[in-house]
């Protein structure tokens, strides 16, 4: 249960900060800092047990038929990622609470930061790959939102929706690519999936799912030819940039490479395209980075590089260079967010990050100087800090490598990347820091606040002390973590700031004096790079998506031409065509259950729905009319619900179609009383021949089913088991609430997403030429003289609590006779439905209390935090429990949790029919306003207070004298 919390701890804060955003910027901070440090603590509780070797899990049932289970798994590596996680996440909101402005929205800040910790802490302890990706989808959701935080920027916008596009392309390829790996291995689990190397290797089906894995892991941690979405997410506020770099987002594809290492890699072809990718990144990125001019894009630029690096090194295949690959992450992570979180304090203090217009700030940023050049200089590989002790761990490893049949080339290459990433992290000292003072700068420079380098100071001298004493810091927990990801014990790992006279030491003074060469030579390289009008990548990526999109809307424009004729011909015909398919080759035998005779009521019915449905094609443009006929149609079908024995069905039936005319009633005040456009003959004749042929292939598909014989009907299941282990006697609602209560989420889900796009849709309904077009017809309908009687208007009063209390049994009854949340949930918006029709929208909506957005978004949230509920005490999802308790005045009762989730349900049903209502009686209501056709100032047409005032005042006038008899 401790890694269930350290899992939903920051997605609680994230909870918890959305809904108090209104308090203090310091309590906010706080609130955020109290998931982070109590991971921490519930994870330090755990260290001693993990670094000794134990693998910590936890398994609940998700979905077994498919394989997905809630399995959280916590081994060393594990360990070692997530405690970056929380730890740097901890120090990026102290340095967030003094680095954003007063201006800015703190707290749904820290919300969305807390949720993409939460996203990426999902990912480190996922022990099932498909529960792992969607974390890996969090995490895209997640980082677009912050990338975006600053929505009014377009350099934000774009940042965002380049970071969604590419990033989400990937996890699809990565989706197929880890159920192909699940198939292969014949499990999800992580903990056995770990050990089928040699099977998932000799599958034909590795190289595709490697390749598509790859893509995953290369579009996340920003690899060549994905790299050029990185820099571009710098429109994000920097403590944003300083956690997506060095702890979170860009290292998942790098964590999701080394937790599948034992499976995937020391094959050729993960050689081949996991060193020869990381190794064309490392270089590439570092040349790039070295022109910058952004000090973000700089670092952003040596994000990818050193991404390439630790790519490379797990290409390799051998235990050394995944133990070099992990070391470094750890050593980036310090040294990254520190270098972030300086730039960042340039930018807030300076006013600017172009290089060109900084230096010499040495002497007016004492600090922040020191603290900025040396995380530069463990960027730089330059000892005595840990970025040194990595990178000597990588030329040594490179050393040893043959590529593309040559065993200079890729040292060669290596030290050429490092030396390109000694320069620009030498020209971030120099160019920002050395120098003589400048008397041009955007604002006067200074230190800032405590808060603002303090985070920077402690990651800056962990990086100090990793370098000075790597054993005993670092030996401890990087042994198991090496362990646990290559899958043997006894690697050797033994850091050492002085190693001997080796190759790597040769290499890395090559680099460090070709570094400051190139630094030294840096202008005139500066002019002939930007001179080169090499291509750019992001401008290749925006032709990219233009073409895609010029080509969807080519083929949207073909298909989707706004006939919903044409679509419902389509998927007819297609459905249709497939069915008579399947027949013609032989997959159809005619079955053996006996039918039952037609009573004479039955064949009466359907006579009267039959000759409906021609109503309905006879009448179709006089729209009033055919909506009744529908009525007639649809309480047929509740009618033979009744008498083939589905009270609930006949329930739901008919409380679905009395919301539904209601609020097509509605709607038709909005349309104009005829159709303008007539289909021509022949396309009727089309329509009509489809329209049989689609009906007839439905009924003959249900007469097929209803005369077969069921081998195992799972309808046997759901009868034997709903009073033992759902506690109801009502089949039907314990189906809905337990044995299928992840289906019933999802549908109330959906029911609330369509009432929340019938809001969108018609908000801007009464506007422009869609407004005036409404004007036209609202005011060519004929108005009763009583817009609201006062018989009616008191009738709905009376039926307002009667109908509540209706509602109110229906859904306690649910659970063991006909009934339950959804059916009372529509009777309740029935009696709300009469009071809007009776009194007029304003008078109504003038009396709500509850919003429906929230009435909405409460019912979801009631309804999934039930089901979750049920995993806190080791149960599947959306399990109920129920008992029988004696309670003082009603006696004994049985109470069970589907209660709350049905409550949830009516709840979410309840806010989608008055959202719904609400948007067409507004728009209603402006029509009306436009037009002058009367204003709904009341609740009945006759006001009772002002008649009784007039009556008073006429009592109060003198009686007129009597007129003689006879006087005309």
């Amino acid at each position: 249960m401790h890694l269930v919390l350290i899992a939903v701890l920051p997605f609680l804060g994230a909870l918890l900060l959305s809904a108090m955003g209104n308090i203090r910027r310091d309590a906010q901070a706080v609130l955020a800092l109290v998931p982070v440090l109590a991971g921490l603590w519930v994870l330090g509780g755990m260290v001693p047990a993990v670094l000794g070797g134990a693998v910590l899990q936890f398994h609940a049932d998700w979905v077994p038929a498919l394989g997905l289970g809630l399995t959280l798994r916590l081994d060393a590596l594990a360990l070692l990622f997530c405690a970056l996680i929380l730890f740097i996440g901890l120090l990026i909101v102290i340095y967030a609470r003094f680095y954003l402005p007063a201006h800015e929205a703190l707290g749904r800040f820290l919300a969305l930061l807390l949720l993409f910790q939460g996203a990426m802490v999902g990912i480190s302890l996922s022990g099932n790959i498909l529960l792992l990706l969607v974390f890996w989808e969090l995490t895209s959701l997640s980082s677009f939102l912050l990338i975006g935080f600053r929505s009014e920027t377009a350099e934000g916008r774009q940042g965002a929706r380049m970071a969604l596009t590419v990033t989400g392309g990937g996890g699809l390829a990565l989706i197929a690519g880890l159920v192909l790996l699940g198939h292969i291995a014949g499990t999800y689990e992580l903990s056995a999936l770990l050990t089928q190397r040699t099977q998932v290797q000799a599958s034909p089906l590795y190289p595709l799912a490697l390749v598509l894995i790859l893509l995953g892991c290369f579009t996340k941690s920003a690899q060549f030819p994905f790299h050029f979405w990185l820099p571009h997410a710098m429109a994000a506020p920097t403590p944003v940039s300083a956690y997506l770099h060095s702890a979170t987002m860009v290292k998942a594809g790098v964590f999701l490479m080394m937790r599948l290492w034992p499976v995937l890699a020391g094959s050729e072809l993960w050689f081949a395209l996991v060193a020869s990718t990381g190794l064309v990144t490392m270089l590439l990125a570092a040349v790039v980075g070295f022109f910058k001019q952004d000090l973000k894009g700089i670092l952003a630029y040596s994000t990818v590089s050193h991404l390439g690096l630790m790519t490379m090194l797990l290409g390799l295949g051998t235990p050394a260079a995944a133990m070099a690959a992990l070391f470094h992450l750890l050593n980036h992570a310090l040294f990254k967010a520190a270098l972030f979180m300086n730039a960042g304090i340039v930018d807030h203090e300076a006013g600017t990050r172009d290089i060109r217009k900084l230096g010499g700030l040495a002497t007016l940023m004492p600090i922040s100087a020191t603290l900025g050049i040396i995380a530069a200089a463990s960027m730089a590989g330059l000892p005595p800090f840990g970025g040194f002790l990595s990178k000597e761990m990588m030329l040594e490893q490179a050393a040893d490598t043959r590529w593309l049949g040559q065993s200079w080339l890729l040292p060669m290459l290596a030290v050429l990347a490092a030396a390109f990433s000694v320069a620009y992290s030498l020209r971030y000292i120099v160019h920002l820091y050395l120098g003589p003072v400048r008397d041009s700068y955007p604002a006067r420079p200074h230190d800032p606040p405590f808060g603002l380098w303090a985070p920077s100071a402690l990651l800056v001298a962990l990086t100090v002390l990793v370098g000075l004493f790597p054993n005993t810091l670092t030996h401890a927990f990087m042994v198991p973590a090496i362990a646990a990801l290559t899958g043997t014990q006894g690697t050797a790992f033994h850091p050492a700031l002085w190693h001997g006279w080796t190759p790597a030491l040769a290499m890395s003074a090559v680099a460090v004096a070709s570094g400051a060469f190139l630094l030294w030579r840096h202008k005139g390289l500066q002019r002939g790079w930007e001179g080169a009008m090499l291509p750019d990548a992001k401008a290749l990526f925006d032709t990219a998506i233009e073409r895609l999109v010029s080509l969807a809307r080519l083929i949207s424009d073909a298909i989707h031409n706004g006939s919903l004729q044409r679509q419902l011909a389509v998927l007819f015909v297609a459905a249709v065509a497939l069915g008579a398919l399947g027949m013609a080759e032989g997959g159809y035998r005619p079955g053996t259950h006996p039918t039952l005779p037609a009573s004479p009521v039955a064949v009466v019915a359907w006579l009267l729905l039959l000759s409906s449905i021609v109503a309905v094609l006879v009448a179709q443009q006089q729209r009033f009319l055919t909506l009744v006929f529908i009525s007639v149609i649809g309480l047929v079908v509740s009618l033979a619900f009744v008498y083939l024995s589905a009270p609930d069905l006949a329930l739901t039936q008919i409380c679905v179609e009395t919301v539904t005319i209601l609020l097509m009633l509605l709607a038709l005040n909005l349309l104009p009383k005829k159709p303008r456009r007539i289909s021509s003959m022949a396309r009727r004749v089309r329509d009509a021949l489809i329209g049989l042929a689609g009906g007839g292939a439905v009924g003959f598909a249900a007469y097929a089913v209803m005369t077969r014989e069921p081998n195992d009907p799972i309808s046997a299941f759901h009868w034997a088991k709903s009073l033992s282990e759902g506690g109801g006697h009502n089949v039907v609602n314990v189906t809905l609430v337990d044995f299928r209560g992840f289906d019933t989420f999802g549908e109330i889900t959906v029911l609330g997403i369509a009432a929340l796009t019938i809001f969108a849709l018609l908000q801007p309904a009464a506007r422009g030429a869609a407004g005036q077009r409404l004007r036209v017809w609202v005011a060519d309908l004929p108005r009763s003289p009583e817009r609201h009687p006062m018989m009616f208007a008191v009738a709905a009063r009376v039926l307002l609590p009667l109908a509540s209390i209706i509602a109110i049994y229906i859904f306690l009854r649910g659970h063991n006779a006909p009934g339950g949340g959804f059916i009372a949930g529509l009777v309740a918006s029935i009696a709300m439905l009469v009071q809007y029709m009776a009194s007029g929208f304003e008078w109504t909506d003038a009396r709500r209390r509850i919003d429906e957005h929230r009435l909405i978004g409460l019912g979801v949230t009631i309804a999934a935090l039930t089901g979750l509920g049920s995993l806190v005490f080791g149960y599947p999802l959306f399990t109920s429990a129920f008992g029988h308790f004696h309670i003082p005045l009603l006696g004994d009762l049985e109470l069970a949790t589907a209660t709350l989730f049905d409550i949830g349900v009516g709840m979410t049903v309840i806010g989608a029919v008055m959202l719904a209502l609400a948007e067409l009686s507004h728009i209603a209501v402006r029509a009306n306003k436009d037009n002058a056709a009367g204003r709904e100032d009341g609740p009945m047409d006759i006001d009772p207070a002002r008649l009784w005032a007039e009556q008073q005042r006429e009592a109060a006038l003198p009686t007129p004298p009597a007129r003689p008899e006879g006087e005309a």
